[in-house]
């Protein structure tokens, strides 16, 4: 069964106040996808019943110090349960039962060193198995085949591939890597090169948060220094991975797919808009 890295150890500075107490992966959204009315729950509880909903059961988190209220969340209070009744109950109990079937390990980063840390510190979990990457502030809306199951299926279809991203098409060039790419098909696209919010972008497409990885990237992990905002970069051993001519592949979210993104004010509102219509 495949292994989920899921992160979430920012600091969430641009979405301050709210979040020098309160983790930006707890912001709220609406969604209705595994109860019968629209409720409001935390965006990591939604990823994870998302991925839970894939058929994923062994998860690790990696957290900073000041996210134990994650930690808290994920653990069934049966007190706290004992004074609920009726369709709160049977939501918190819901939840609750699918965490007892899950595995779930919880991992430190001490310092904000950057995604590419966050992603290094889980390489005992992983051990030499494949793995997904879910960043903890960022998901997908998607009513057919899921991006995270079609990463999936891509990698089953070429074994050689050492990573596959995901991309969208995007205008602010400030807030992710952008891949250099080669058409393979509508569908599939050989990443040439990856640069972290580069000034002077080669294509319009912007990397999303979402990976499937083999465990070579922690290797490559292991050889880059800090990057972009003196932290360690993701992209830049994806990019190492290239260097050393291995595969790296892409695939691109569908035109009826939407980011959910609370990693900005702005992000954050257009996200509750869409999950009021759409979660």
């Amino acid at each position: 069964m495949t292994k989920v890295v899921i992160t979430a150890a920012g600091k969430g500075t641009r979405l301050l106040p709210f979040t020098k107490e309160m983790p930006k992966e707890m912001m709220p959204i609406f969604s209705k996808a595994f109860t019968k009315k629209r409720v409001v729950l935390p965006l990591l509880q939604y990823i994870y019943e998302q991925l839970y909903s894939m058929s994923f059961r062994d998860y690790c988190f990696v957290v900073g110090r000041e996210k134990r209220s994650i930690e808290d969340h994920f653990t069934p209070h049966e007190v706290y349960l004992k004074g609920l009744a009726g369709d709160d109950k049977k939501l918190i109990t819901n939840f609750y039962h699918k965490l007892e079937k899950s595995h779930l390990v919880w991992i430190n980063q001490n310092k904000p060193l950057g995604f590419g840390d966050a992603v290094k510190r889980a390489q005992r979990y992983v051990g030499t198995e494949d793995f997904i990457v879910h960043a903890g502030d960022v998901t997908i809306l998607s009513k057919q085949k899921h991006p995270i199951l079609r990463l999936k299926e891509t990698a089953k279809k070429n074994p050689d591939a050492k990573a596959i991203l995901l991309c969208k098409k995007i205008s602010d060039f400030k807030r992710y890597g952008v891949p250099t790419i080669d058409k393979i098909s509508n569908n599939l696209f050989s990443v040439k090169e990856v640069i972290e919010k580069p000034d002077k972008p080669k294509s319009n497409f912007g990397i999303l948060p979402l990976y499937y990885f083999k465990s070579d990237i922690f290797s490559s992990l292991g050889k880059i220094k800090p990057g972009k905002g003196k932290e360690f970069q993701l992209t830049d051993a994806i990019q190492n991975l290239i260097k050393e001519k291995k595969q790296v592949l892409a695939i691109p979210l569908n035109k009826n797919e939407d980011e959910i993104d609370v990693g900005t004010v702005e992000s954050y509102k257009n996200s509750q808009e869409i999950t009021f219509r759409k979660a």
